[in-house]
């Protein structure tokens, strides 16, 4: 029991990374010896720290990037591959310095999650790709906006505390659930219960509602985009703008809400690790689902902001229609706009 503390310890977690700051370094070696100073590097440094240093190193990229080119969505493009490789670490770094000989403590708790985190991480990719996400000059379009909207010296420490390092540091925090889980397996394997249940439903649950909506959303653009450079005449949604029906007919940002229940799904791998001996219900890792939902919150808010003002009909359509969590459908937008007009 008292190991479990120890793992699940808000206090234990602080105390580790506040050592870790205080002993800041960099493996030092001329050329020829770096490659084996930084794996010696990596098999003593605790997953997480390394995980959070090598967070740093890609904020830094992003950061030389955004400036070299002005585009602010390199963050974006490693959305969907850093937590992958996060995850994997976590789950399988053991693997390769284990002692020789010596029994192995296999968590399969440990490689469940980190394989449907990269089932997450492929479907992502893939969804970017197509949408063009990984050209050099691809942006959000939210960026400029609020580039434009706050003073330069604002958006340049923007541009580093949010854009690049907060949102690296949230890659490492929502994968984060799964170095909690090697934690508690250090003290006890604990084998899979009713909670691992529960979370792999959650989270294939939520990979299949956001794949069914991106795959809506990405049909729908595609028609548009042909209907108009056919110039045809454009009717229901071809004509609002935006989508209203399949899953878009319960939720405004169906995918959104996948997303979220993905990540919550995963931290619950961090509580099933700790069952029965400990009740880890709240550890340090919720941070990271808890954060990224806080994160939707405001996104969502910005994104409908400027759809609003892009397609009149959207009004309508937010009181017709929930939010994030699906619901029945309320009035009909048709009925609305008949209305209206």
């Amino acid at each position: 029991m008292s190991g479990f503390v120890e793992v699940f310890g808000w206090d234990a977690i602080a105390n580790m990374l506040t050592e870790a700051y205080n002993n800041l370094s960099i493996p030092e070696s001329d050329n020829s010896n770096f490659l084996f100073h930084l794996i010696i590097f990596h098999a003593t440094s605790d997953p997480l720290v390394f995980a959070i240093r090598a967070a740093f190193l890609f904020a830094f990229i992003c950061w030389f990037q955004s400036m070299a080119t002005g585009n602010h969505s390199w963050v974006d493009k490693l959305w969907s591959i850093a937590p992958v490789i996060y995850a994997t670490h976590f789950a399988v770094r053991d693997l390769f310095y284990w002692p020789k000989g010596e029994p192995f403590n296999y968590s399969l708790r440990l490689y469940i999650a980190a394989f449907l985190i990269l089932l997450w991480g492929i479907r992502l990719t893939y969804n970017f790709y197509r949408k063009g996400g990984y050209g050099m000059d691809s942006e959000d379009y939210r960026w400029p906006y609020l580039g434009e909207k706050v003073p330069a010296f604002i958006w340049f420490f923007f541009n580093i505390f949010f854009i690049c390092i907060f949102q690296n540091m949230l890659l490492v925090a929502i994968a984060s659930p799964i170095y909690m889980a090697w934690r508690a397996s250090l003290v006890e394997v604990t084998p899979l219960n009713w909670i691992d249940a529960v979370a792999t439903l959650l989270f294939i649950g939520g990979l299949a509602l956001e794949t069914k909506a991106d795959q809506q959303q990405w049909e729908f653009q595609e028609s548009k985009k042909a209907a108009i450079a056919k110039k045809e005449i454009l009717t229901g949604d071809l004509k609002r703008g935006f989508l209203t029906q399949g899953l878009f007919k319960y939720s405004r940002h169906p995918n959104f809400f996948g997303e979220m229940t993905i990540w919550w799904s995963v931290y619950l791998y961090s509580v099933a690790s700790g069952y029965p001996h400990f009740n880890a219900w709240s550890n340090p890792t919720i941070v990271g689902a808890a954060t990224l939902t806080l994160l939707f919150q405001v996104s969502t808010w910005l994104t409908e902001h400027l759809t609003s003002k892009k397609y009149p009909s959207y009004k309508l359509y937010k009181k017709t229609t929930s939010r994030l969590i699906p619901l029945p459908a309320g009035s009909s937008l048709d009925e609305l706009e008949r209305k209206s007009q």
